[in-house]
């Protein structure tokens, strides 16, 4: 009789065990969201680690980030590619360098319910390309240093001789974006006039830019004084505050539109497709906006940057990687790079 109780009361506590395991894993609705591991993300954006802490909390999944200059993305990216080791879940970049990564297999389709306000233009489930901002390039200047009635007004105004020495830019030979919103300026700026165009980059280069890797180095030697100006961007007068930066009210401001998409081999897909859902929404636009100064294309949010609300922001023309090596070239002839 008592083996018989004995028994009873194992079996009784193993059915009560496996209940309360059961209900651990079906967690209801209102509870805290369950860790679900990582999720890699392969990027050139900076400053967003209020979005990976949002999408943590909000998942239970932690976001690695690794940054990768815009120069240095492909070579990086390919290399892990081909060898069969790329870490990345997921993969942030301007949109011609996400283009090339498409032609070379290293994207995953896929339909994300998030981006179903977005533009037409702004998805391309089939190749894996969501963009979902713009990264908008303008003049920048220290407002310490530079007078009002000395701000320019116009792009062509960063070829007056009185900037000589003055400016910074990354440089235009090897930095995609750079070289994209150069030739871009040729229709939006000059209307297609050649000749214009290129007395303006004769002009600019006369006037002898410090030249850097990417967008990210040049706010450094605006907000101390060191180059008074620059092509930049201006969300660093959000990321680098309170250095004294401001921007010049010039329409339009151009950019390479910013895409993301999840790796082909994605070690995590399931959390990457999460981070993906997660980055389309309006809550996530908004922190880019609001914390990073990205221009975002969720509807009616913007950076907290005085008058960009009412810029035209457009995004420019993809070009080919053939066209990216040969204005790149022909770019660093009429700068006299070495």
């Amino acid at each position: 009789m008592k083996k018989i109780i004995i028994v009873m009361f194992v079996l009784l506590c193993s059915a009560a065990m496996i209940f309360a395991t059961g209900k651990q894993e079906a967690p209801s609705s209102g509870s805290a969201p369950q860790a679900e591991g990582n999720v890699a993300f392969y990027a050139n954006i900076t400053a967003i680690d209020p979005l990976l802490e949002d999408f943590q909390a909000k998942t239970g999944i932690k976001g690695e980030y690794t940054r990768i200059s815009t120069t240095q993305f492909l070579a990086t990216v390919f290399t892990e590619f081909e060898a069969g080791k790329l870490l990345a879940d997921v993969i942030q970049a301007p949109i011609p360098v996400m283009e090339q990564l498409r032609e070379k297999g290293v994207l995953a389709p896929y339909t994300s319910p998030s981006a179903a306000g977005y533009p037409d233009w702004a998805k391309r489930e089939k190749d894996g390309i969501y963009m979902f901002g713009i990264e908008y390039v303008s003049i920048i200047y220290n407002k310490e240093l530079v007078k009002a009635a000395d701000v320019p007004r116009r792009y062509q105004d960063l070829a007056d001789p009185k900037w000589k020495d003055k400016i910074v830019m990354a440089d235009p030979s090897i930095h995609p974006t750079t070289i994209s919103w150069l030739v871009a300026m040729k229709e939006y700026v000059f209307n297609n006039n050649e000749a214009e165009w290129r007395a303006f980059l004769r002009g600019l280069a006369a006037n002898n830019p410090m030249m850097v890797a990417s967008f990210s180095p040049t706010p450094a030697p605006i907000a101390s004084g060191e180059k008074p100006i620059g092509i930049s961007m201006p969300k660093y007068i959000i990321t680098n505050a309170p250095a004294p930066l401001d921007w010049a009210r010039i329409d339009p401001i151009m950019g390479s539109p910013r895409a993301m998409g999840i790796s082909a081999k994605a070690p995590h897909p399931v959390a990457a497709r999460k981070f993906v859902d997660y980055w389309l929404t309006a809550d996530a636009g908004k922190i880019l906006a609001e914390k990073v100064g990205e221009y975002v294309l969720a509807p009616g949010v913007f950076p907290p940057i005085d008058g960009i609300d009412k810029a035209k922001v457009i995004p420019i023309e993809e070009l080919t990687d053939a066209e990216i090596v040969r204005w790149g070239a022909e770019f660093k002839a009429i700068f006299n790079i070495r």
